[in-house]
């Protein structure tokens, strides 16, 4: 499982068949819950430890792609590469110039922060 700090929050992404997969403890229930990230659809799964949440991902994974095989529906979310982007005026003039000095547009400037901010 990976742990990545991203500002407060930290995220736990558990790679399961090649799939990323959140995974949060949920008090209420007492166990834990994964919910995989690039699929289009419910493919969600709880144990109470991390062995039996690797094997509740496979089979929920499993059953979620047999079905979308079943019935002919492509089960991966599609992204369209864009989203929009609001940050405080000061930063984007920072940025700017960042991009600037680096002879990049600002797109592929933030594309490149973005990309190494993941790593």
């Amino acid at each position: 499982m990976v742990r990545k700090k991203w500002g407060e929050a930290m995220m736990n992404i558990m790679k399961i068949d090649g799939y990323k997969a959140i995974i949060k403890y949920d008090p209420v229930i007492d166990k834990f819950r994964g919910e995989f990230i690039t699929l289009n659809g419910g493919a969600d799964f709880y144990a109470s430890n991390i062995e039996e949440l690797k094997i509740e991902g496979k089979t929920s994974l499993k059953v979620f792609l047999d079905i979308c095989n079943e019935e002919g529906i492509n089960p991966y979310r599609e992204y369209s590469g864009k989203f929009n982007l609001r940050v405080p005026p000061e930063l984007h003039a920072e940025i700017a110039a960042k991009a600037a000095a680096e002879g990049k547009s600002l797109n592929q400037c933030v594309t490149d922060l973005l990309g190494e901010a993941i790593q």
